[in-house]
């Protein structure tokens, strides 16, 4: 069964595709003609149709049935971002999520405990390896380089090929770029894999780029946009002010408007195939009808794309051409937002085109062309819904929404087909749906959250609810897949949220504190640690879960001593920070501040942040100090439309498990999904993984099944507190 499905997946790319490269910040690749795609593609494929029986008996003989042991022949693992255990009990409770509630009649639902910190690339990072962070490695979306303070990404490295061969200003490479995945440990379904256990893996945070296994694998989080970065949008409008673009955030351009036509450029990524280019640029046109009632777009000679006010576009191919034949493809959509009095039109990032990548988005590469001819171009970036186009309200919550729900029916049609491919090993899908509307929309769960002033805040009032509850409609449209006898059917959450109204700049309160000094004698600094005095400098922050020393040996200019000097630096941080007070109201603002080395004891403590903080709900990391700034207060509100988050003490953000099967625990933990899958498999636990498997044993009763009262959820802090049965708190 194996083979015939990576044989579908191999067999369905019929289409020859051109030449591609991946062209970006600190990134390249080499590129390969589309007859030796196509013909490797087809001699794999038909390769795999007439050794598999050969393959077959042989793996029969060898390990024989690999399943011999197993109690059940399919796990199915539906990964819902952020799902809060609090609010799935509310709507329970009112009956607006039958799905989940017969879920959990008929086998169990229990609050997951999430990592420290909970952070989504934390959190799934744990719950692919089974392992805390010191093990795995990955502590935030970023990480410091100590040489030079600078931010990189914690789980990618991408650099430029090794070899080039220069002809004038011609840069032609000869090798790949250097594409390394840096989280640590394994994931459970290359374990499942080398068992000859086969597994679908969609869309899983921290699965770039994807490790080979035998199985198939789309990956997310940390997947970049054609130009290299976490998400660049593009907005395009006739609108200025002082003759400047009226927005900020993402790639802005002003619109010269003659008549009804409009002439301007999309911007691609940089060319490093010719030395001084600079980043590849598509022309296009607008036309703007007659009665202002609609526009066409023609991009560089191609088809004119029809656009209507207030829709998404079908995605549209861009082709960018850096020379000697290369071209880089890349999708996108636009949403034309307004044609009068002014134009206005917003085009998502350039995502990587999966029917004709420009790097591996899948493993094997030829799985996201698969899925593309299949179901049509999907979007490939990490981070695909565009949180950032809101927050800067170049979207607004319609646009937004719009954009959101298309992703999540791309997931639902890759879910349904992995479904149906795989009766016998492992499903793992992970729609990111439910965490990007919580961050955006749980103000209006908040009533006094400082982004509502001012504002109509009864139209979206039921947006999140609505989720939850369209969330319990996918449940029921697979309900035949829970109630199977062979299949263990597991729905899993990262984390919980919270709501986020205060933020924390960190940098300042070391500055208050004497530990971060700047030079000539500023208070406020810039990104990345402009101004700052490393010589007088002993700790810093940056990113969303902590601070760093500045120790000596380690960072470039440290001045902390390593040892008795540093354990202290780190005890007065901790007890300075559990005292912290917010001066508006008098409220706790850190639940508690954890000293790395005392909280772990992985091989990879070093790469942590030195001291992690545990805020009270209601509190997290300001926006300027996750950028490595130094602001003039300490504390300030949260007006952004991002105004839900996790990032606090896990203690106040589990996530949840729901499960067709009882469990033996009422604490299941995040770290222990690994342990329970290789267990139902039939599999040993490997001895560095720290979770255990929450199934009974052969011949063990599981003891915890149905839902729970809620009592135990901590709902403190000053984040939204929903009422549960038997918890105090208000709405």
């Amino acid at each position: 069964m194996r083979a015939f499905i990576l044989a579908a997946v191999l067999l369905i790319l019929l289409l020859p595709g051109t030449a591609h490269a991946y062209i970006g910040p600190g990134a390249g690749f080499a590129f390969a003609g589309s007859l030796v795609v196509l013909l490797t593609t087809f001699v794999l494929a038909v390769g795999t149709i007439l050794v598999w029986p050969i393959l077959w008996i042989w793996r029969r003989i060898r390990v024989g049935n690999p399943l011999k042991n197993a109690r059940v022949r399919r796990v199915v693992i539906l990964g819902l971002d952020g799902m809060d255990p609090g609010i799935m009990l509310r709507l329970m409770d009112e009956g607006r999520l039958p799905n989940f509630r017969k879920l959990a009649e008929l086998g169990v639902f229990r609050p997951l405990a999430t990592t420290m910190p909970s952070m989504s690339p934390v959190a799934w990072s744990t719950f692919s390896t089974g392992v805390d962070p010191s093990r795995h490695a990955i502590y935030d979306f970023l990480t410091r380089d100590p040489r030079n303070y600078q931010p990189a990404l914690s789980s990618t490295d991408i650099r430029g090929p090794r070899r080039v061969l220069s002809i004038g200003r011609w840069r032609i490479p000869l090798s790949k770029p250097v594409l390394r995945f840096l989280q640590r440990s394994q994931a459970f379904w290359k374990i499942l894999g080398e068992k000859h256990i086969f597994s679908i893996v969609q869309r899983v945070p921290i699965t770039f780029p994807a490790v080979p296994f035998e199985g198939l694998l789309l990956s997310a989080m940390c997947v970049p946009d054609l130009r290299g970065s976490q998400g660049t949008f593009s907005f395009f409008s006739t609108a200025t002010k002082d003759g400047q673009a009226a927005y900020t955030g993402g790639e802005q351009t002003v619109l010269r408007r003659k008549g009804n036509v409009i002439r301007s450029r999309i911007v691609g990524p940089e060319n490093t195939i010719r030395e001084g280019s600079g980043r590849m640029t598509l022309p296009f046109t607008l036309t703007v009808a007659e009665d202002a009632g609609s526009a066409t777009i023609e991009i560089d000679g191609h088809p004119s794309v029809r656009l209507e006010p207030r829709a998404y576009s079908p995605w549209v191919r861009l082709v960018f051409k850096a020379g000697l034949g290369i071209r880089v493809h890349g999708i996108a959509r636009f949403y034309l937002m307004s044609l009068d009095p002014e134009v206005n039109l917003y085009m998502t990032a350039v995502h990587i085109d999966p029917e004709d990548p420009a790097m591996p988005v899948s493993h094997p590469a030829t799985y996201s062309m698969y899925l593309a001819r299949k179901q049509g171009p999907f979007a490939t970036l990490g981070l695909a819904e565009d949180t950032w186009a809101l927050n800067e309200r170049v979207l607004d919550e319609q646009g937004f929404l719009e954009q959101v729900w298309l992703y999540y029916e791309e997931r639902r049609r890759m879910f349904l087909d992995a479904l149906a491919q795989v009766r016998t090993g492992l499903v793992t899908t992970v729609f990111d749906t439910s965490d990007r509307i919580q961050h955006m929309f749980y103000r209006y769960l908040d009533p006094t959250h400082p982004a509502n002033e001012g504002k109509d805040t009864e139209r979206h009032r039921e947006v999140l609810l609505q989720m939850y509850e369209r969330m319990d409609a996918l449940l029921g449209e697979v309900a035949s897949e829970w109630h199977r006898p062979d299949t263990l059917f597991m729905v899993v959450s990262d984390h919980g949220f919270t709501s986020f109204r205060r933020c924390v700049n960190l940098n300042a309160w070391l500055r208050d504190e004497g530990l971060l000094v700047l030079e000539d004698g500023k208070r406020t600094g810039g990104e990345w640690f402009q101004d700052v005095d490393w010589s007088l400098t002993k700790a810093y922050a940056m990113g969303l879960t902590g601070l760093f020393l500045n120790l000596k040996g380690r960072e470039a200019q440290g001045i902390v001593n390593p040892g008795e000097e540093a354990r202290a630096l780190k005890a007065r941080i901790v007890e300075r920070l559990e005292a912290l007070l917010d001066p508006a109201d008098g409220h706790r603002a850190v639940r508690r501040a954890c000293d790395v080395q005392v909280l772990y004891d992985g091989p990879y403590c070093q790469e942590a942040p030195d001291v992690l903080v545990g805020w009270e709900g209601g509190y997290r990391h300001s926006w300027e100090c996750a950028t490595g700034t130094t602001t003039e207060d300490v504390f300030s509100d949260n007006t952004r439309s991002w105004s839900g988050d996790h990032c606090v003490d896990p203690t106040v953000v589990p996530g949840i498990l729901f499960c067709n099967r009882p469990i033996t625990t009422e604490t299941p933990r995040l770290m222990d999904v690994p342990a329970s899958v290789l267990r139902l498999f039939g599999q040993s636990i490997p001895r560095y993984m720290l979770g255990r498997s929450f199934f009974p044993e052969p011949g063990e009763t599981a003891t915890i099944s149905g839902l729970f009262d809620g009592a135990r959820l901590d709902q403190s802090g000053r984040g939204v507190r929903i009422r549960l049965p038997g918890a105090g708190g208000a709405s």
